[in-house]
């Protein structure tokens, strides 16, 4: 498709935040290009708010309408981007950037925004109008984070008492003597446990802390990109991505279909001293049961995991949820309020054909789940037919909600931004 020119040309001369945007105008959002259509439930209509971008990961919108994305590698020597709609015709005409990292999280809270590298944690402080005042020397709040290039993203989320949390993944699938290795034994304590394959939690106003000052929050969790803080709850929600290879490392207990299947994709509320029980088990989401994973003798059916959590709802495995929204504007009809938006991003372990690249909604009622996930948006990938993450036109990443109550989501395989609205036509 005819990409939107975002060359950002000029962009090391320009400080982010300068200006005030005028009025915004009502305008009919322009569709989205006609290779990729997106299915929405009736009365929702989807338009492109930015073209071009890089590989965009987490996103978030000011209560001004000024979007901030993470871009995972650095684009035009900028890692994040501010993105202003100037003219009210629904699309990023202003664009800026700064920070010369790559990385996936970015958050807003008190006055800060915050963003992440894959081993850093900054924030910026913002003025009235949710503008960054000085883009080119941020605070340093954490550092040292472990980084060995495998499920290496920091996501990050704030909750109101003024507490930072990121994910640190496993550098590995399953704890093996031998990553993904046929026939290599789980460890057993696993000593990735010690500094990954959790959450941490850290003060969101001290600068520089490290392991040794923060928390280790909540632990076995394989790998975890999507969460949010659920206002509701109070509490932290988050998205893991499953176990790999089940039918490829023991092909004798898993068929094929099987290993498509399994492990669930699972959404856990967390609390401080949660246990997920990875690498140890893996959640089935067909029997309903925490399963003792086959490298520490499990068969597929032997449970186990008694002092781990089962998850709040599972999903079909290998989709890769990366982005997790709690809806609470008004715009979207009263069904929606506080319910879960999940972003899936498409996994390579599921053959022939890959599953996934939509985001779905589950309802939620008193922060807990009132009935079954359903598709919300879908046909990112522009073909069902995909044996390949690299043949999707799009893959869903990070999800935000707008002032005026629309979802906003990142593309980090073409650098789209999509803006879902709500209309009722």
């Amino acid at each position: 498709m005819a990409l939107l020119a975002l060359t950002l040309l000029g962009i090391n001369s320009l400080q982010a935040g300068n200006g005030t945007p005028p009025a915004k105008k009502t305008a009919k959002p322009k569709p989205v290009p006609a290779d990729v259509v997106l299915k929405l439930p009736t009365g929702f209509h989807a338009a492109v708010f930015a073209e071009g971008l890089g590989q965009p990961r987490h996103i978030v919108v000011t209560k001004q309408g000024d979007v901030y994305v993470k871009l995972n590698r650095v684009k035009n020597g900028k890692g994040i981007l501010r993105l202003r709609d100037t003219n009210g015709d629904g699309k990023a005409d202003d664009i800026t950037g700064f920070g010369d990292y790559g990385g996936t999280g970015i958050a807003i809270k008190n006055g800060y925004l915050y963003a992440s590298s894959d081993e850093e944690i900054f924030r910026y402080k913002l003025d009235d109008k949710g503008q960054v005042i000085d883009p080119d020397h941020p605070e340093r709040i954490v550092t040292g984070l472990l980084n060995r290039h495998e499920h290496e993203s920091k996501s990050i989320i704030l909750d109101d008492a003024g507490n930072l949390y990121t994910n640190v993944g496993a550098y590995s699938n399953i704890c093996q003597v031998e990553d993904r290795a046929k026939g290599s034994p789980g460890q057993r304590p696993c000593p990735i446990l010690d500094s990954a394959g959790g959450i941490w939690q850290f003060k969101a106003d001290q600068t520089d802390q490290t392991y040794g000052t923060g928390v280790r929050y909540a632990t076995g969790l394989r790998n975890v990109v999507g969460l949010d803080w659920n206002n509701t709850t109070n509490s932290l929600f988050v998205m893991m991505h499953g176990r790999d290879q089940l039918h490829e490392l023991f092909p004798d207990l898993y068929t094929q279909e099987m290993g498509n299947e399994l492990p669930a994709e699972t959404m856990y509320e967390l609390h401080k001293g949660s246990n997920c029980g990875w690498p140890y088990i893996y959640y089935d989401q067909i029997q309903h049961k925490k399963i003792l994973c086959p490298e520490y003798g499990g068969d597929g059916k032997k449970t186990a995991g008694e002092d781990a959590q089962d998850p709040i709802i599972a999903f079909p495995g290998h989709m890769a949820p990366n982005g997790l929204l709690f809806y609470t504007g008004n715009q979207f009809p009263a069904r929606y309020k506080n319910g879960a938006f999940v972003a899936f991003h498409g996994s390579w372990n599921r053959q022939p054909q890959e599953k996934g690249y939509f985001v779905v909604f589950v309802p939620f009622k008193n922060g807990k789940p009132t009935g079954k996930w359903e598709v919300f948006a879908d046909n990112f990938a522009g073909t069902t037919d995909i044996t390949s993450p690299g043949k999707a036109a799009h893959r869903p990443c990070g999800l935000a909600q707008g002032p005026d109550g629309s979802l906003y989501v990142t593309d980090d395989a073409h650098g789209t931004i999509f803006k879902i609205s709500y209309t009722g036509q």
